[in-house]
């Protein structure tokens, strides 16, 4: 299936005019063995398919806190970006709620862990209060924006050898991530901007939850694995896990400073991330980026 998108490509940032991409990769193709997708770093695969687990779920509370105060928000132009990114999580959520489906056949405790995400984020966005949904939301998507960054980071080194699809997912959605990483903080800035402390506490409180989420899911994948058979593996296979989530918390001082604008953040910019760079420009002359090997991928990095 070829991809569909509307964008400008040719903005001078990626958090500007970024695309809504319809895209519906195959995960019905794959079988539960796939879900350890990356030969480079199976470790890799695992720590982000137990990250993933419940995002779909926050993407959902995102759609609807963007809904919520969409029309509270003055300026034309984040309204704008507001639908673009409720648009573009849209389509992550049903992808990632399709993959979820599939490790639940796989990993005995996907199913519970599973249904306690949707439960816990269902009822998040019946009980929270407007500025909660905000701040919190904002606070998540540092961490997802962020970890988009991370991930790209390190593609040759996590992801280069890994199944096509599987990678294709990846790419696209941390590519994704980067381009709307600023929205959730301004929405913010626009409503409470005055309320710095909060949005701060809503950082913690996120990264928090996001790491209690992701240790919980790595620790069942990983036994189910077969990698706490052996203590040294076991070692190995926890230290990833937390060294990564240290990486991500590490990258996050710069959130605290009272001036912190997502947009001003280094790997965020066109010059510093070759990966995103190709990516978006295969995509925009109408590329395949629905499954995405190593030899298309040096195809698309050439370009």
């Amino acid at each position: 299936m070829a991809a569909k998108s509307k964008t400008t490509q040719n903005s001078a940032h990626p958090m500007d005019n970024f695309p809504v991409r319809s895209l519906d990769f195959d995960i019905d193709g794959l079988t539960p063995e796939d879900c350890a997708w990356s030969q480079s770093s199976p470790y890799f695969s695992v720590f982000i398919n137990a990250l993933g687990l419940h995002v779909p779920y926050f993407e959902r509370y995102l759609i609807h806190t963007m809904n919520t105060v969409k029309h509270d928000v003055a300026d034309d132009g984040l309204r704008r970006d507001m639908v673009a990114l409720a648009g573009q999580e849209g389509h992550h959520a049903r992808n990632f709620i399709a993959f979820n489906a599939l490790m639940a056949k796989r990993y005995p405790k996907v199913e519970k862990l599973d249904s306690a995400n949707k439960a816990y984020f269902k009822r998040a966005a019946k009980i929270d209060s407007k500025k909660r949904k905000v701040a919190f939301t904002a606070g998540y998507e540092t961490f997802t924006f962020l970890a988009g960054l991370i991930i790209l980071k390190n593609y040759e080194k996590w992801m280069a050898d890994s199944n096509p699809v599987m990678k294709a997912l990846w790419v696209w959605h941390q590519v994704e991530e980067v381009e709307h990483g600023s929205v959730a903080h301004d929405v913010y800035r626009a409503l409470y901007g005055k309320h710095e402390w909060y949005r701060k506490y809503m950082v913690l409180m996120a990264g928090l939850h996001i790491a209690r989420e992701t240790v919980k899911a790595y620790t069942h994948m990983a036994r189910i694995e077969g990698w706490f058979k052996n203590p040294i593996k076991a070692a190995s296979a926890m230290g990833f896990c937390f060294k990564t989530l240290a990486q991500m918390a590490w990258q996050t001082i710069p959130v605290f400073a009272r001036d912190y604008n997502p947009r001003n953040h280094p790997l965020a910019t066109n010059k510093q991330n070759p990966v995103a760079i190709a990516w978006r420009k295969h995509d925009a002359k109408g590329g395949n980026v629905l499954d995405i090997d190593r030899d298309a991928m040096a195809q698309i990095m050439q370009l």
